[in-house]
């Protein structure tokens, strides 16, 4: 597979390792889910800073080894870039943007994730820090949903408790930190938020993880000496998101 021992006996640690299945009916069977990391525009002239591939390809053949091990979930075992105007995307329940707020989408874009929204798509923010990107996101994420409203969610959501139950949000530093520094936090991202946009009928339409890089958790998940709570919390959020976007 795409990670060695290492990663594995990280995975070993994360709740429901060993009660993983896998039904010899279902070995040969289609996938019923593909990770899709979203191509966008992004800051620069001509869009040159492109946010939209850090951690990649890694992060995301880990994340999928992740969900092959720790759940029944039929996923392909590669993920797919594609992107925000290519029709293609709206055969997939969920897409996976990081440094989220260094989107700098042209208005094709924008009409393009609107109608992916509109039409049932779930949209994973990731990996943006401080007060100033914060405000990069939200300006863009306005144009995309004029008028939404952006929310905490709360812990008793289901989204924190559809497969694995999460107590609380972690701020998962980038891996610098998390190997050699005390400090968790980028830029004046001191606390860790999970927020979210809701259509009309109360489904969760994006979700914006914010003072947090659960992309780099699971790019270094199998890095020795990586902290396994940051892992764990990583995949754990990021398999909860899958089940959510699956069944709504």
């Amino acid at each position: 597979m795409f990670a060695g021992l290492g990663l594995i006996a990280v995975l070993a640690q994360v709740p429901g390792f060993l009660k993983r299945q896998s039904p010899k009916n279902l070995e040969n069977a289609e996938p019923e889910f593909t990770f899709v990391r979203t191509v966008y525009t992004g800051r620069g002239p001509w869009g040159y800073y492109k946010g939209w591939y850090t951690d990649w390809p890694k992060a995301d053949r880990q994340f999928i080894l992740g969900v092959q091990r720790l759940t029944n979930i039929r996923i392909a075992d590669e993920g797919k870039t594609i992107p925000l105007t290519d029709p293609e995307i709206f055969r997939y329940p969920f897409i996976y943007a990081v440094e989220a707020a260094h989107m700098n989408l042209t208005e094709e874009e924008v009409r393009a994730l609107r109608e992916y929204l509109q039409r049932g798509g779930f949209f994973f923010c990731d990996d943006f820090w401080g007060s100033a990107e914060w405000e990069w996101f939200r300006e863009t994420i306005e144009r995309v949903l004029p008028g939404s409203n952006i929310v905490e969610i709360p812990m008793t959501h289901e989204i924190f408790h559809c497969y694995y139950d999460i107590p609380q949000i972690l701020q998962v530093p980038n891996v610098g930190n998390a190997l050699y520094n005390r400090v968790t936090y980028e830029q004046d991202g001191y606390v860790p938020h999970c927020r979210g946009i809701f259509n009309e009928n109360g489904r969760l339409m994006v979700i914006i993880n914010w003072n947090t890089d659960l992309g780099d958790a699971w790019e270094w998940a199998d890095l020795p000496g990586y902290p396994a709570k940051y892992s764990t919390y990583a995949y754990q959020m990021g398999i909860n998101a899958i089940v959510y976007a699956m069944s709504h």
